[in-house]
């Protein structure tokens, strides 16, 4: 069966309309921070040079797709986006970039320090270009530190960070990456709330200025808001990692068909979760009774729901638990995420028939804008899509 053909607007209708943002990011972390400026406006240009068997972008490759270079993660992250083939080492492609720079609100890229200032586009440079620019590196290492020299990525980050001792710490085997880029992504959520920050000062200010988003640190502090936690205070016990997290017994709960996330919160709810499971008077036991005890003694009441929740069906338990306001909700694989039902019916999932890539599935922007709504309104683009249109000439 074929799928539906949605008219998208062609004009951006977000609140950073009328915000132009220079981009040299590639990969994941920088386009998943200029996505979400695009989407909510922005004209974000980017810029990609032609080199070796992978022009461009390396994660045009990734994946199928039906033109070999718009692959379905570089789909994702790069739509509401215009691309410039550009060779920042050649004169004609400084004079270009320089250019763009000049009227530009927000100059983004990935690129270490050391070969910006080697290319002539360090802050410095572009400051002296456009004096209220928002000049936003995403370096791997924090400046003034050891690693400030060294790449980082995704995979390198997790380990890094204490994130991938987590599985070590829960499972007790050997330590994992989480089968996702959360470092990548993560991060690219920070730059973009600094980027939107800076725009916020140069609004009440007319200052541009010279922003870091150090991969390190930013997903450091992401891993550690929680997990820091017994080290907190000086005469904490120094024990890192939240007791309830970091539980082995922190997972989706079997049924009698399948498996359900059960979080029951208040003590009401506690209480009326083993009551309609069949042990009434659990909460009265001591281990149980007050939100810090439930937090020491995590595994013992975590075992208890695994017990009680595999009397039932799934779907007897999401009936019961809705019923009585209890937190709860289905256990879904990845397949079932294209069919469920809430997504479904806020039409999050979107079918498009691109010019170049034919039909593709897209998601909608997840924020809601009463006044300025985010919308999707251009396809990914081809290397070098609107040249023409930017530099000017056939």
């Amino acid at each position: 069966m074929p799928w539906p053909k949605l008219h998208w607007d062609s004009e951006p209708t977000g609140p950073l309309k009328g915000i132009k943002v220079v981009d040299m990011s590639t990969v994941v972390l920088g386009p998943m921070a200029t996505l979400l400026l695009a989407d909510m406006g922005a004209e974000v240009i980017k810029i990609e040079h032609r080199e070796g068997n992978t022009p461009g972008d390396v994660m045009r490759y990734a994946g199928w797709s039906p033109t070999g270079d718009l692959g379905p993660i570089f789909a994702a992250l790069n739509r509401n986006k215009k691309g410039l083939e550009l060779n920042v080492n050649k004169a004609e492609g400084k004079r270009v970039l320089t250019q763009l720079i000049a009227d530009a609100d927000i100059f983004f890229h990935n690129v270490r320090m050391a070969g910006m200032k080697r290319l002539g586009f360090d802050y410095a440079a572009v400051k002296a270009i456009n004096p209220g620019i928002v000049y936003v590196h995403c370096a791997g290492f924090g400046a003034g530190g050891p690693h400030e020299h060294r790449q980082a990525y995704d995979d390198l980050i997790q380990g890094a960070t204490g994130f991938a001792a987590l599985f070590e710490e829960r499972d007790g085997g050997r330590p994992a990456y989480a089968p996702s880029l959360i470092a990548d992504k993560t991060v690219g959520l920070f730059a973009s709330n600094a980027a939107l920050a800076a725009l916020l000062h140069r609004e009440r200010t007319g200052e541009g200025q010279f922003v870091q988003v150090p991969m390190f640190e930013s997903f450091t502090w992401f891993n550690m808001a929680e997990n820091l936690y017994g080290a907190t205070f000086a005469e904490g016990d120094g024990k890192l990692g939240y007791t309830r997290s970091i539980n082995p017994r922190r997972r989706p709960y079997p049924t009698s068909d399948g498996y359900i996330g059960i979080m029951p919160y208040s003590d009401r709810q506690w209480a009326k979760f083993f009551e309609l499971g069949g042990r009434p008077g659990t909460m009265e036991d001591e281990r149980f009774a007050t939100y810090p005890r439930r937090t020491e003694h995590t595994a013992e009441l975590y075992a208890l729901i695994e017990e009680v929740a595999a009397t039932k069906t799934t779907g007897e338990w999401m009936a019961l638990l809705d019923e009585h306001h209890i937190p709860a909700m289905r256990y879904n694989r990845m397949d079932d995420m294209l069919t469920e039902e809430h997504l479904t019916a806020t039409g999050f999932f979107q079918h498009r028939e691109g010019e170049h890539m034919g039909a593709y599935r897209s998601m909608r922007h997840p924020v809601t804008f009463a006044k300025t709504p985010a919308n999707t309104y251009a396809d990914p683009p081809r290397l070098g899509e609107h040249d023409a249109e930017i530099k000017g000439g056939p």
